[in-house]
C-alpha cells in the first residue's frame, strides 16, 4: 500500500515547520563558524515547501520527495540549497511507493552518497553527513522500534561535531577555531530526523 496523502502531508509539514521554527538557532549556529546564514535560507526554503504543501502531498512518496527536494534547490541560498536538495530528490528516486524499512535505509545510504558527491565531502568533516551516515546505520542495524533510537543517533552525532575542527564547507577556513561550535547543517539535519519519527510515531 502507498504512503496514504494524510500521511506524506502531515509528515511534509512536520519537518518545515520544525526548520522554520528552528531558523533562529540554526541561523546563531552558523554565524559563528559560516556564513549566518544556514537558517534564513532553510527558512525561505521549507517556507515554500509549506506553500506547495498541499500539491506536493497529493503525488506518490516518490514524486512527492523529488518535489521537496526540486524547491529547496531552487529556493534556497548557499549551500544548503544544493546539498538538501540533493538529499531529497535522491530519496525520491530511490524509494518506491510504499517502502519498508530496508527499502528506507538503501535510499537513505544512496541519498547521502549523492550529498557527498555533491559537496565533495565525507563523514568526519564537520558537516550534515556527520548526522545523516550515523542515522542511516541505526536505520540498518535497529530492530526494535525505530523512533527513539534514531533521533539519539541524530543528536548525538549532532552534538559529536562540536570537538571537530571543519575541513570542509565555509567553517574549514576558520581552522581550529572551527572547534567547539556545532555544525549548524548537523543540527539542521538532526531536526528533520526527529521531525520525520516523531510525525511517523504519531501516525502509528
Amino acid at each position: 500500500m502507498d504512503v496514504p496523502a494524510d500521511l506524506l502531508k502531515a509528515t511534509i509539514r512536520a519537518v518545515a515547520e520544525r526548520i522554520v521554527a528552528h531558523a533562529e538557532e540554526l541561523t546563531t549556529l552558523d554565524q559563528a563558524i559560516g556564513d549566518g546564514d544556514h537558517g534564513i535560507n532553510l527558512r525561505r526554503g521549507f517556507g515554500a515547501v509549506l506553500a506547495e504543501l498541499d500539491a506536493t502531498a497529493a503525488k506518490p512518496l516518490p514524486e512527492a520527495l523529488r518535489a521537496v527536494g526540486t524547491t529547496l534547490v531552487m529556493k534556497v541560498g548557499g549551500a544548503s540549497g544544493p546539498l538538501y536538495g540533493t538529499l531529497f530528490l535522491a530519496l525520491g528516486k530511490e524509494l518506491p511507493a510504499a517502502p519498508t524499512r530496508a527499502d528506507a535505509a538503501r535510499a537513505l545510504a544512496a541519498a547521502i552518497a549523492a550529498v557527498q558527491v555533491r559537496g565533495k565531502s565525507e563523514p568526519g568533516q564537520k558537516t550534515m553527513l556527520d548526522v545523516l551516515a550515523p542515522v542511516q546505520r541505526a536505520l540498518a542495524e535497529a530492530d526494535g522500534p525505530l523512533g527513539a533510537a534514531l533521533r539519539q543517533a541524530a543528536d548525538q552525532a549532532a552534538e559529536a561535531t562540536v570537538p571537530m575542527q571543519a575541513t570542509r564547507g565555509r567553517a574549514s577556513f576558520l581552522g581550529p577555531r572551527s572547534i567547539g561550535h556545532m555544525d549548524p547543517g548537523a543540527r539542521s539535519s538532526a531536526l528533520i530526523v526527529a521531525a520525520v519519527t516523531e510525525a511517523l510515531e504519531g501516525a502509528a
